[in-house]
């Protein structure tokens, strides 16, 4: 069975990986917390983090007793992790949130830099979608996308999987990584998506999560439930 375009940065982590390096920083992403005070979550509220890779936010929060399930498309993100933080191994999940889903829901869900990796609207609804259905009524969540809210671009999504050689930031080595997909979209789009799968944007904006991504929009959302919380 082949593999959607979406599921190239498992190839990129495991040729990353295989030789000892690590492909993303793991500074933490700042919006993450700012958003959680911003919104008043607790510690013992029930949080899921869509797309955590290499555990550059998921390990600090677990760390700080916050009740995270991670999860990625990636098998080999989810080992790494496992293997970097033992002790919360069981709170690291393989998950498709394009195709799959859960059998609970959430008070709060993140998602740094995953909408931007899905080209097709299709794709982008079913991302929308589970998050709302995996929200509790009224929860909230975290969306960021690489982009200035101006710029439309998508890559081609034939593109994904092709090696490319490319410079390691941290190590300075020259390594070959498979292609994987980008569509960038305006805040236009982005808050239209959002509006028409049953969230609603609170507050957005254009920030740093350096140093691997100088500029992303974010929006913080939440559940649209009739007769809910104004």
């Amino acid at each position: 069975m082949s593999r959607k375009y979406y599921e190239a940065y498992d190839d990129r982590y495991r040729q990353v990986h295989n030789r000892k390096l690590q492909w993303f920083h793991s500074e933490p992403s700042p919006v993450v917390k700012e958003v959680l005070s911003f919104l008043e979550i607790q510690k013992d509220q029930t949080l899921l983090e869509l797309g955590c890779g290499e555990g550059r936010d998921a390990v600090p929060l677990l760390k700080e007793g916050y009740q995270l399930l991670a999860t990625d498309i990636s098998e080999e993100a989810i080992r790494y992790c496992r293997e970097k933080l033992p002790e919360y191994a069981d709170q690291f999940r393989v998950l498709d949130c394009v195709n799959g889903s859960l059998n609970v829901c959430f008070d709060f869900i993140y998602a740094i830099a995953v909408i931007h990796m899905l080209v097709d609207d299709a794709d982008r609804a079913a991302f929308y979608s589970f998050f709302h259905n995996h929200l509790k009524d009224n929860g909230f969540g975290l969306i960021c996308s690489m982009g200035d809210g101006h710029i439309a671009r998508s890559s081609d999504i034939a593109t994904a999987f092709q090696l490319q050689e490319r410079i390691h930031e941290q190590s300075g080595e020259k390594v070959l990584i498979a292609g994987t997909s980008c569509r960038m979209v305006s805040f236009d789009t982005l808050h239209r998506e959002i509006n028409e799968n049953g969230l609603r944007v609170l507050k957005s904006g254009v920030i740093s999560v350096e140093p691997d991504f100088p500029q992303m929009m974010f929006a913080v959302v939440q559940k649209k439930v009739s007769g809910g919380r104004k």
